[in-house]
């Protein structure tokens, strides 16, 4: 299908003609996570048909925004990943976090929650607070776990542990919505024993408060 356009000589249309279709920057969040295959995004996507998923994907490839590769065997898989160009896309997901944020309340009873949606508006409230600190965090929540990479010149998140984190932040859904959306400070939630921060000799780490 030709790609739709604006048609409009404004650098917001011209994004907009990229990432403004439904789905298409919660496929970039859901990326921005690292590679993944597509039976991978369709279960971390409720909601989305998968018909209207692989119009995206081929959209977002054709936008260069994506890449599809083969894993090496025995996966011998498809898995998709952001280029540069869609990694680029952090600060305007960020930005759109907090944009939305206030309209955030409590989860409604149709809403789904998955661990790592937290990952990119925390990335900038922990990376303040860590400041020539620790570069990589464990997130452990119930719904799930996921690290962030806090140093060097690409942060970004991953699902499940870090090999060798440097400490492990534990704490509840509700915790890390008010953390993630700035309605309270990491220091703050620690000192209330809203989260635990632990070291990797296992160790309690309230320095950092």
């Amino acid at each position: 299908m030709p790609r739709r356009s604006y048609d409009q000589y404004c650098a917001v249309a011209r994004a907009l003609d990229a990432v403004g279709d439904r789905w298409t920057l919660l496929i970039v969040r859901e990326l921005l996570g690292g590679a993944r295959r597509y039976t991978e995004l369709h279960a971390d996507l409720p909601g989305v048909s998968t018909d209207m998923l692989a119009s995206r994907l081929k959209d977002m490839e054709r936008d260069a925004l994506v890449t599809r590769r083969r894993l090496a065997p025995p996966g011998a898989a498809f898995v998709y990943e952001l280029t540069g160009r869609g990694r680029a896309l952090l600060p305007a997901l960020t930005a759109l976090a907090d944009w939305g944020a206030p309209d955030l309340g409590s989860p409604r009873p149709t809403d789904a929650v998955r661990a790592h949606w937290f990952a990119v508006p925390l990335m900038t409230r922990i990376a303040d607070h860590f400041a020539g600190g620790p570069g990589v965090l464990d997130v452990v929540l119930d719904e799930g776990t996921f690290h962030l990479t806090l140093d060097g010149e690409a942060p970004g998140y991953r699902e499940g542990p870090a090999e060798h984190p440097d400490a492990r932040l534990e704490m509840d859904t509700a915790t890390c919505a008010d953390l993630a959306y700035d309605r309270l400070s990491l220091a703050q939630a620690i000192a209330a024993d809203r989260i635990a921060v632990t070291l990797p000799d296992g160790t309690a780490d309230g320095a950092h408060a």
